[in-house]
């Protein structure tokens, strides 16, 4: 039997970017379905946030995930332009935000079109790796979303055509996240039981063994 689970996560996150090509093996190694479901960040979804974290929440977020991408082998370095532009002097995410909604859109957009983890996996590393100068210029993200299996104007023709049928979308998973019992990227569920943090992939896969996970068998991964 196959089996499911929902992916809560955001272009924001280097802990999203950092667990995703591990979510990737998994469900090519197993009989399993992950099903990605794009939410704002926490920058968005709550403005305040950053205001109200404690200040060395900052400096150990980077240092954490500089150290996680080092042990994993995979490139990083904090995006630039950031996904979400912040205000410096407030703390809170901008009124105007060019990239992030944009972003999550595409994200469930690509969901739609049976490629969402693809898409994931090739934009976040185009954010996150620090191979793209300037990531949102050019033609890295249409690449990205080639690589996946996508055409990045057909993505951006339904999204702009649709925008509150998307919105709504993604104010749906916001709401089941928060309904499953977390709040934080990334968060996998499963069986009703919520997993947050890419340092949390083991245990979902030891849950879900328990549960009757099985290996694809071979010619199907």
């Amino acid at each position: 039997m196959t089996l499911s689970v929902d992916l809560y996560w955001s272009f924001r996150s280097p802990y999203s970017y950092l667990a995703t090509p591990r979510l990737c093996d998994l469900e090519r190694e197993y009989d399993l379905t992950i099903a990605v479901r794009p939410v704002y960040p926490i920058a968005v979804r709550y403005g305040e946030f950053f205001e109200r974290v404690h200040p060395l929440w900052v400096p150990y977020l980077m240092r954490d995930t500089m150290r996680i991408a080092e042990m994993l082998g995979l490139p990083y370095r904090w995006p630039r332009p950031d996904p979400v532009l912040i205000d410096p002097a407030t703390r809170r995410a901008a009124t105007n935000q060019p990239y992030i909604h944009r972003l999550t859109r595409l994200g469930c957009a690509a969901v739609e079109a049976g490629r969402g983890l693809p898409f994931l996996y090739e934009v976040s590393r185009t954010i996150w790796s620090g191979l793209n100068a300037d990531w949102h210029q050019g033609d890295h993200l249409a690449k990205a979303a080639a690589r996946a299996g996508l055409d990045l104007a057909e993505l951006d023709r339904k999204i702009e055509r649709d925008a509150e049928r998307y919105e709504a979308i993604i104010g749906a998973n916001q709401t089941a996240h928060e309904a499953a019992g977390h709040w934080g990227v990334p968060t996998m569920v499963f069986d009703n039981e919520p997993f947050f943090g890419q340092d949390r992939i083991e245990l979902l896969v030891w849950r879900m063994k328990q549960k009757g996970l099985k290996p694809r068998a071979e010619g199907t991964r």
